[in-house]
């Protein structure tokens, strides 16, 4: 019998276990994860950005979370010995069209309470000397970080707490007995008083399986990127990012420094056929034939045509994501790209087809479940962790709970 059992091994879920340990250092906790590694789908495919919380509206979870969390992360990497960088970035408008929606993200910063800096574009080139722009801000929490490390010391932590880690255990069905929850799986039965469904890709069909409504579907959405060769990475200092389109759900293309050195460029967002699917060619039916007979996905994809169009139209041509990115830094040739991995966006959709814009946690009979946890969840996981367990009532035969 476990106090509590995790579905999902990303980012969320280990911080999670790690939270619960901190607060019931008593409690028997598990962790089950269907792949062979940590981390393995949105975490592990991520660009590291260690975000700041300049996007999000005020007073929302992201908001919240994502400002605590940028910070909360830099002390994490400090405290073990985690590869990361604050490096800040520049978000820049190319078009004089463009200046109203920075000053919007200038305010929006400094009312999450965000340390920003309007900069002109000559103070833009000196943070990056090969950006042409007609104004920009600096954002200074701004971070980059390796979260597959990151996971692995939350595993480590857990087990540390003496929690239970299992990898390449799926499960697969989940029976009410009493009180109490039991997860049936391809690797064996557990039983548990509480569970907390942190299944990104797939947390809606979890929570489904539990029984509760998650309110929305996940929609999987593919990022796609490029790298810079080796020989041109000195166009690009940090992070630079375009003002985002307010009537696009997503950032648009920009320059990521990784933390290994590398220069990522992208992503574009487009419809992918498999939850799972970071190639063009991965389909699956079942997956397919949910999106596809989902009132809310056609309702999205109507609002926002013409961009979708644009970001297929660069997914299939290379010509048109350079450019995209040479708006940015018009030096950067097709040449100079080479195609690097991709990374789905669970992204929770409603009915209506109006995009989850925050984070979405919803409770049932002793079970918990995120059902919208995409960027910037990674940066803000330990404060996700966190909130989730000061959200789920004290069980009664564990000690109080520890600061």
């Amino acid at each position: 019998m476990y106090d509590f059992a995790i579905i999902g091994g990303g980012i969320v879920g280990l911080s999670t276990g790690m939270a619960l340990g901190k607060t019931y250092p008593n409690a028997k906790i598990l962790v089950l994860e269907k792949e062979n590694q940590w981390a393995f789908h949105q975490t592990g495919n991520n660009s590291g950005v260690i975000h700041s919380g300049i996007y999000y509206k005020p007073g929302s979870f992201k908001a919240k979370f994502c400002r605590d969390g940028c910070q909360s992360m830099v002390e994490f990497c400090q405290e073990h010995g985690i590869d990361y960088e604050v490096c800040g970035k520049v978000i820049v408008a190319t078009d004089e069209s463009e200046l109203p929606g920075l000053e919007n993200l200038y305010k929006r910063g400094l009312e999450n309470g965000i340390k920003v800096k309007r900069i002109s574009p000559e103070e833009v080139k000196e943070f990056e000397p090969h950006v042409t722009s007609v104004g920009g801000i600096y954002v200074y929490s701004t971070g980059i970080a390796n979260y597959k490390q990151v996971c692995l010391k939350y595993a480590e932590i857990i087990s540390q707490q003496g929690g239970e880690l299992r990898l390449n255990t799926k499960v697969e069905k989940i029976v009410p007995s009493g009180n109490n929850q039991v997860l049936e799986t391809n690797n064996g039965t557990f039983e548990t008083r509480f569970v907390i469904n942190c299944a990104g890709l797939h947390s809606d069909r979890i929570a489904k399986l539990g029984k509760v409504n998650p309110q929305a579907k996940i929609v999987p959405f593919r990022g796609e990127y490029y790298e810079l060769v080796p020989e041109k990475r000195y166009l690009v200092k940090g992070l630079i990012y375009p003002v985002p389109n307010p009537d696009f759900p997503f950032l648009g293309v920009h320059f990521t420094r990784m933390i290994d050195g590398t220069v990522h460029a992208g992503p574009n967002a487009v419809l992918s056929l498999k939850r799972e699917g970071y190639n063009k060619t991965d389909f699956d039916l079942r997956d397919f034939v949910e999106v596809m007979t989902y009132p809310g996905f056609w309702k999205l994809a109507a609002k926002h045509a013409d961009e979708g169009i644009k970001e297929i139209i660069r997914s299939f041509s290379k010509a048109a994501f350079t450019k995209s990115l040479q708006k940015l830094i018009p030096e950067v040739q097709s040449e100079d790209l080479i195609p690097t991995h991709a990374g789905v966006r669970a992204q929770a959709l409603m009915n209506d087809g109006k995009l989850v814009d925050d984070f979405l946690i919803i409770h049932g009979q002793n079970t918990a479940h995120v059902c919208n946890a995409p960027s910037p969840a990674a940066t803000s996981s330990i404060e996700i962790g966190k909130a989730i367990v000061a959200q789920i009532p004290q069980p009664q035969h564990l000690p109080t709970t520890v600061a």
